[in-house]
């Protein structure tokens, strides 16, 4: 891999930490996604993100049990563990998983409770093209006003989602990557709303 493993996942955890702060807001490191030279069943994109977020503290879950491969490598690169869904610190979506099967697992994922509201799941979920001209309105922390959005995730996902973060402090928070290096967040704390098409 030809990405400096100490100095660039710094980079990578600044720009996820910017995201996280300003909901909606797109961060976009391409160079460094084009340098990793690795050819695995996700986009370097989002393997930059899992390897700047995961260590041996914690677990993660990919939903499709066809990459083995990939979950070897996250494995290795982090030292992370494999886990249940219901147990995973982070959940991997990736663009080929079928909708059911993230319906299911949104289901099943932690939420935390109230005393330990911090255990809770964080996804990583990839998308094709990440844009600011969506039917998605943003609002809350870190929002000046409203914030649009296009993730391509199905709008039956979103209403599942709203339903998992409707009882703060309990939810999940997501981070969408795509195939040009970009990344954008959506924390438990964003109301999301479906509007008609601008």
């Amino acid at each position: 891999m030809a990405i400096d493993q100490v100095h660039d996942l710094q980079l990578v955890f600044r720009k996820l930490l910017h995201s996280m702060s300003h909901p909606g807001s797109i961060s976009s490191f391409p160079e460094m996604a084009d340098r990793v030279d690795f050819d695995l069943s996700c986009s370097d994109t989002t393997l930059l993100c899992a390897m700047a977020l995961l260590d041996a503290e914690v677990t993660f879950h990919i939903l499709s049990k066809d990459n083995q491969n990939l979950i070897g490598k996250i494995a290795e690169y982090t030292l992370a563990k494999y886990a249940p869904i219901q147990e995973a610190d982070f959940v991997i979506v990736l663009q080929d998983d079928k909708e059911s099967d993230i319906l299911n697992a949104m289901d099943q994922c932690k939420i935390g409770n109230l005393i330990n509201p911090q255990q809770s799941s964080t996804w990583i979920i990839e998308n094709t093209r990440l844009s600011n001209d969506g039917v998605l309105k943003l609002t809350g922390p870190g929002i000046k006003s409203h914030a649009h959005l296009e993730t391509g995730f199905p709008s039956v996902l979103w209403y599942s989602r709203n339903e998992r973060t409707k009882e703060y402090p309990l939810g999940i928070d997501l981070i969408f990557t795509d195939n040009d290096g970009q990344l954008v967040c959506v924390p438990r704390t964003t109301t999301v709303e479906i509007t008609e098409v601008k």
